[in-house]
């Protein structure tokens, strides 16, 4: 295993470490997101995740990214920090920071085996950018059962009200 640093990769040296687990027989599991507070909800949807497949990739909003969605406030941690995180769990292999409020871009790149969002998104409700990239390569998509009352949105409003 690789150390935590040298997990983090460039969007080309992820489809190439795809390409090789592929040639191996192995399935590539895809997830995105902000991942700015982690809780328990993160760590059991990731980890259900990594279960699905050989493999965990996790494509992170980058700070600018997530400013763009989420407001001026966020994130509260920068995302040097957040991939660190993400990379020292056990059950993230590798993730990769993208720029843009999507990832359909990274997504079609990657082409990746199996796609896993939380269970609070349906097909439908997929960004459709990013839906027709995972459906363009054939991934096959899965929806993990959400964790009610644990968000990183509901964290910061409990630390505002003290």
């Amino acid at each position: 295993m690789c150390e935590v640093k040298d997990r983090l990769l460039s969007l080309e040296e992820a489809v190439e470490w795809k390409k090789s687990l592929n040639a191996s027989g192995k399935k590539l599991v895809v997830t995105n997101g902000c991942f700015d507070i982690m809780h328990r909800g993160h760590a059991s949807y990731l980890e259900g995740a990594r279960k699905l497949g050989d493999a965990l990739l996790v494509l992170l909003n980058s700070d600018a990214s997530v400013r763009a969605l989420k407001g001026e406030s966020r994130p509260v941690v920068c995302e040097e920090d957040r991939a660190f995180m993400l990379n020292s769990l056990r059950c993230v292999d590798r993730a990769v920071i993208f720029d843009s409020r999507r990832c359909d871009r990274e997504l079609a790149a990657l082409a990746p085996d199996i796609y896993v969002k939380a269970g609070d998104y349906t097909v439908e409700t997929l960004d459709p950018s990013e839906r027709k990239a995972l459906l363009d390569s054939g991934t096959e998509i899965v929806f993990m059962p959400f964790v009610p009352g644990l968000s990183t949105s509901s964290i910061i409003d409990k630390i505002k009200q003290g």
